[in-house]
Formats: structure tokens, sequence, C-alpha cells
């Protein structure tokens, strides 16, 4: 895809998430972004100050819209329907398998994901929990009010594991692929059914 018509901030936004896709972080260099985004290093350096920033501006540029939407969609699932467990999950996971359909450069995000999992990075992992740390608070403190017997450990725990889940189902790349003729939103439509169905009968589990 050219990048020629965005903007030089877009252009290496752009340029970085495919180049991480790709190659993670640690093997990309500024270099390699400035080449792909056809700019000079200091547009990077005028617009993102430094390597950790601009990891953090790929993340910031998805995600924000993303914790947005759950956020929306938390708080009218807790004001229509109180106490209901699967209204809050499909909260968590429908905007998120949204993203990662998105036309423009969702499926590449998603593999920037699975690399910062893959990767350890310091810098990376406290700006997400400092951005976005909220937005899993609000949906265990959801969740606790539909399970109250449920101990905090474990009801963290398998918010660990939908986490897990979904972005495996996002990445798409498990057993059960899009069939021929089957539009992309009715397969995502159906594998965030298969996984809220999924994960209530999970958070609803006795504890051992």
């Amino acid at each position: 895809m050219s990048l020629q018509h965005f903007s030089t901030k877009d252009r290496i936004l752009h340029a970085a998430e495919e180049l991480f896709a790709q190659q993670g972080f640690a093997s990309t260099s500024l270099r390699q972004v400035t080449s792909r985004a056809d700019v000079n290093i200091a547009a990077v350096n005028y617009h993102f100050g430094s390597k950790d920033n601009l990891v953090n501006e790929v993340f910031r540029r998805r995600m924000d819209d993303m914790s947005a939407e759950r956020l929306k969609a938390l708080r009218l699932a807790v004001d229509s329907h109180p106490g209901e467990l699967e209204p809050i999950l499909a909260a968590f996971v429908e905007p998120a398998l949204a993203m990662a359909q998105d036309r423009h450069g969702g499926g590449a995000f998603i593999r920037v994901i699975a690399r910062a999992y893959a990767e350890s990075n310091d810098s990376l992992r406290k700006f997400l929990s400092d951005q976005y740390g909220h937005v899993l608070r609000e949906f265990a403190k959801a969740l606790s009010g539909c399970m109250p017997g449920l101990g905090k450990e474990a009801l963290y725990w398998r918010l660990d594991f939908l986490s897990g889940a979904l972005t495996y189902a996002m990445a798409d790349f498990g057993l059960i692929k899009r069939p021929s003729g089957v539009s992309e939103a009715t397969h995502r439509t159906r594998a965030a059914k298969a996984l809220i169905r999924f994960a209530a009968a999970g958070f609803k589990a006795d504890e051992p």
C-alpha cells in the first residue's frame, strides 16, 4: 500500500507498524523506518523524539480507539443488563475483533501485539500498563459484580486467559478459518459468540 497520501507522521507510524510486525521491535532500526516511510531521521525525531516513543505511539493510535469502544460498550452492558456476564464479555471481545478486521492495518497491528508478548520490552509494558491498565480494572470490577464469590486472584487469572484467547482469535491463525463465501463481518461475529460462550463458562467455573 502506498503511503504517499498520508501525513508525514502517519507514514512513519504505518511504516513502523509494518516493520515491527515483520521483524520485531529490537530488530527494527529507525533507519529502516525512515526508508520505508520515505522521510529523513529528523522527521522521526521531530514527531516522536525516540524509538521507544515511536513504539508507544504505534500502540496508542490503535488502542486509544479500541479502549474507548470497550468502555462505552461496558457502560451500556452494565446499565442495560445488570448482573449479566455475557454482555460484559462481549464489550471486551467485540471491539478487539472489529479492530483486528480493520482493513487499514489491523492485521499488521495484531502481529505487533504478538511481538509485544514475545519480546521483553519493559518500557512498552510500563506504557501499556500506565495507559490502559484502567480499562482492565473497569472490566474486572464489572465482572466481579457478576461473581461476588470469585476471589480477586482467580478473577485476574481468568481475565488474563481471556486476553490470551482473544489475541489468538484476533490473529485468525487457529483451526477455524473463514470459509469461502462467508464475509469477514459474519466470521468475526461467529468468532465473538463462540469466544464469549467459552469465556463465560470459564468465568463461572468453580474454583478448585
